[in-house]
């Protein structure tokens, strides 16, 4: 999948000015057709690609989209949560992060197990191991922020030695 996304972002390079090495734009930008020897019409070689389930039971393209947009928005709230726990560390700082870190790190694995597993037993185990894995993730920072340091002080003590 991302020697495929590779190929796509080399062809939209092509496509502004910039030729590469080995690729033209006009090999990646089309499909390959043959001619079948029994058929006056050429038909197309295509590769099976499989979809999430909760994309083919009929989920509205707006929560898609507010879900993209969340997963934004959380991405750079984490790249400003960065300076701000370095100049004013504290424990709304170190429990925004742990709830930012998880969140951050279970939509990201989500991603990964909609595009990689496949069959309803093994999706539901996955998603029941993510959930689990994210509740414990989740649990052990807000644990070491009451119980220690916190994730600031933390950092910072591992940037000191």
């Amino acid at each position: 999948m991302s020697i495929m996304a590779a190929i796509v972002r080399l062809s939209s390079v092509c496509r502004r000015g910039v030729k590469p090495l080995f690729y033209q734009s006009t090999l990646l930008a089309r499909p390959l057709v043959l001619p079948h020897k029994y058929q006056e019409q050429p038909y197309q070689l295509t590769a099976k690609i499989h979809a999430s389930q909760a994309l083919n039971a009929g989920s509205s393209s707006k929560a898609a989209s507010l879900h993209w947009t969340a997963e934004r928005v959380l991405s750079i709230l984490l790249l400003a949560m960065g300076p701000v726990a370095y100049f004013n560390p504290g424990p709304a700082i170190d429990y925004s992060l742990a709830a930012a870190l998880t969140l951050h790190g279970h939509w990201g694995i989500g991603q990964v197990l909609t595009d990689y597993v496949h069959g309803d037993t093994k999706v539901k185990l996955a998603n029941a191991g993510l959930f689990l894995m994210s509740t414990v993730t989740f649990a052990g920072l807000c644990y070491f922020n009451y119980n220690d340091v916190g994730i600031c002080k933390a950092i910072a003590l591992l940037w000191s030695k």
